[in-house]
């Protein structure tokens, strides 16, 4: 908790403001992508709400997680700064944060370098139909169903409990927010394996037919 960590210095900001303010711009990122992508008459409902979910993942993990990455010394900041409020906040759901528990700072670090970037590759390989769009879309997701197991499994092998428990901030810090990062990415590998296979066969299955009809000519 925050008086285990030298130095912290705890959130000036309300709880309603800080969840109202990343509350508002998440749903600002997600409306934006949803009403952009209306140009992009080719694409889906379902290829459109992707869209969204990568633009708001990938803003996500370099914004908010690239800070708490390169800002070893946030929770001491006395001034008033809404990345730093933030973590501090969350550090109550989960005290590795303001710790700087290691396997959480290289994690985070991964995510806010490699995942986030390649998120909003993604956003642009969907709208232009690009052809590795589901090979990205498999590669990110799968990297942050990882991300979450490591993250989960490392207080139940510790045998520790770092949240301060109750339906804020264990049950809608720890699980909830977390857990959108399992409940989303699982459906996208599965239907990118999906597509990625069918592409695969589509090939073999002409080729096999152009033999087949090959052969019946040359008997003939």
């Amino acid at each position: 908790m925050e008086e285990t960590v030298p130095g912290f210095v705890p959130a000036q900001l309300s709880i309603a403001s800080i969840l109202a303010v990343y509350g508002s711009a998440s749903a600002l990122v997600i409306a934006s992508i949803w009403i952009l992508s209306r140009k992009y008459r080719y694409l889906g409902a379902t290829d459109r709400l992707l869209m969204c979910w990568f633009a708001f993942s990938g803003l996500t993990h370099i914004i908010l997680e690239g800070y708490f990455v390169f800002t070893p010394d946030f929770y001491k900041q006395k001034e008033i700064c809404f990345l730093s409020e933030v973590w501090k906040e969350y550090h109550n759901g989960d005290s590795r944060y303001g710790a700087r528990d290691p396997t959480v700072v290289i994690v985070e670090g991964i995510t806010s370098v490699l995942a986030g970037p390649a998120c909003l590759l993604a956003v642009y390989a969907i709208a232009k139909r690009k052809s590795y769009q589901y090979t990205l879309q498999l590669a990110v997701s799968l990297g942050q169903l990882y991300g979450d197991i490591v993250y989960f499994g490392q207080p139940i092998l510790a045998g520790k409990e770092f949240s301060k428990g109750g339906l804020l901030y264990y049950w809608f810090y720890y699980i909830f927010m977390n857990g959108i990062w399992v409940v989303i990415p699982l459906p996208i590998v599965v239907r990118s394996w999906r597509k990625i296979s069918q592409g695969l066969e589509a090939p073999s299955k002409k080729e096999r037919k152009s033999k087949a009809s090959f052969d019946r000519h040359k008997a003939a």
